[in-house]
């Protein structure tokens, strides 16, 4: 199974999206209870892999909770540090999350992630950037590493951004005691920002993980008047997607798979529905032809990335 679960939409009633669906998430319990439901139907679908955040509201505790109704040690879990909620489930909060890399942040969060353990299994920098240090940060990576020794566990790094590409190269050459200290990483990829490819090569080479987040390009895949500039790519994936049988997002995810075959495509389904309708990836493989013409639908990074930077959280 190459679809993994990304939880951020199951923890947060709000996230970064261009759909505006009507939905009332004030009543906490019922969120609670769609959420779990949605994990369940998951794992009874076949998903093993499932990415959290404590910067995810409610969404680590959940999978904590629904992980301790299992016994099954092909669960993995991959968590993260370094960003913390603080919208406390208000839509019109003006800040939702806070980002900070520090020691301090990594040593508060990994209190409550390593109840996760023996299921977690991929610990995270969430959001690594340039600009924060924390790749320079010899407390923060010495830390690091010593969790991977201490708890078997694979460190990763998440990245968003113009610069993923120099971020990820900049995470490679990152030595603590002569080893490397990241052996995943977690990228924004999908047709419209294909950067990922640039240096994919050498993560190949170097046998490293690879876990592809907003393959869905925040849902700017699906049609949307507010975008004229797009009406190629809906065409080109109505056109897909009539052939295929299958709904756009499989179209999008099923891109992902087959252009980087060894990685793991998270599906950020916030409800059951939309979890199978992800799942039909696996009834159809698109052609050479079919992914030269997805291929073509690429956009720069500058433009893709200050597209998303307006989306709002809904």
């Amino acid at each position: 199974m190459k679809l993994g679960l990304g939880t951020a939409a199951l923890g947060r009633p709000q996230y970064i999206n261009v759909r505006t669906e009507n939905c009332d998430n004030s009543n906490l319990a019922a969120f609670r209870k769609q959420s779990f439901a949605v994990l369940e139907e998951a794992y009874n679908l076949g998903i093993r892999y499932f990415d959290t955040a404590p910067g995810y509201g409610l969404a680590e505790e959940l999978v904590l909770e629904w992980v301790q109704t299992k016994n099954d040690n092909t669960i993995e879990i991959a968590t993260k540090w370094g960003y913390t909620y603080t919208a406390n489930f208000d839509a019109n909060a003006t800040v939702h999350e806070v980002k900070e890399h520090s020691l301090s942040k990594l040593n508060e969060q990994w209190i409550f992630s390593k109840q996760l353990l023996p299921y977690l299994k991929v610990y995270q920098i969430h959001s690594a950037t340039l600009e924060t240090g924390v790749l320079e940060n010899k407390d923060v990576l010495e830390r690091l590493a010593f969790l991977k020794k201490e708890h078997n566990l694979k460190i990763g790094l998440t990245t968003t951004g113009t610069n993923q590409v120099e971020v990820i190269k900049k995470a490679l050459n990152v030595l603590v005691d002569g080893k490397q200290v990241f052996d995943l990483f977690q990228v924004t990829y999908n047709f419209l920002d294909q950067s990922l490819q640039e240096v994919l090569e050498e993560l190949v080479h170097q046998n490293k993980s690879i876990v592809i987040k907003e393959a869905l390009a925040n849902g700017r895949v699906f049609k949307n008047e507010s975008y004229p500039h797009y009406a190629k790519m809906y065409a080109t994936l109505e056109n897909l997607a009539k052939k295929h049988q299958v709904g756009v997002d499989a179209i999008s995810l099923k891109y992902c798979e087959q252009t980087i075959p060894e990685s793991i495509v998270l599906s950020g389904a916030s409800s059951t529905e939309q979890l199978k309708e992800n799942l039909k990836l696996n009834s159809f493989t698109l052609s050479a032809d079919e992914i030269e013409t997805l291929d073509a639908l690429k956009v720069a990074p500058e433009p893709y990335w200050t597209e998303r930077k307006q989306l709002a959280w809904n």
